[in-house]
């Protein structure tokens, strides 16, 4: 169901904050996105990159920033969809850092999950993900999957 406007604005508000506190290094901005709960979880898109519970999404922003100069998010096409107090949101990721002085970039996804609590939103689960630049466009799958 797609989410009234009202909805959407304040999920909009919160992935910009989760951009500004990760450009900035603001580990407790970060955490105060993300609920309180234990198994409130965090997938980057690293294959060691399953993080649950704050403890490890704190763990996993400090190792960003320890890998980085500067890293800042920048997202585009959003959809935002809700029902009661759960939100869902999709989006198109444009991450840039900078490493041992050269700049990188990447085109990346994000999903995410929020709650509404106390009369703000928070974030339940987010995801990031790379497109598999082994798969060519209009095919199903990468042509180079690994074997099992």
């Amino acid at each position: 169901m797609k989410a009234s406007s009202h909805v959407e604005q304040a999920v909009l508000a919160l992935l910009q904050a989760y951009a500004d506190a990760y450009a900035s290094r603001d580990i407790n901005r970060l955490l105060e996105l993300h609920a309180d709960d234990a198994d409130v979880v965090m997938w980057g898109t690293g294959g060691d990159e399953r993080r649950v519970g704050k403890a490890e999404i704190r763990m996993q922003a400090k190792r960003d920033w320890s890998q980085s100069d500067s890293l800042a998010m920048k997202f585009g096409w959003t959809s935002v969809s809700a029902r009661g107090p759960v939100a869902w949101v999709s989006a198109e990721l444009a991450i840039s850092w900078s490493a041992g002085g050269r700049q990188h970039s990447v085109q990346a996804r994000f999903s995410g999950v929020l709650e509404q609590r106390d009369g703000g939103w928070c974030i339940v689960q987010d995801h990031f993900s790379l497109p598999a630049t082994e798969q060519a466009t209009g095919d199903s799958f990468p042509l180079q999957a690994p074997t099992q």
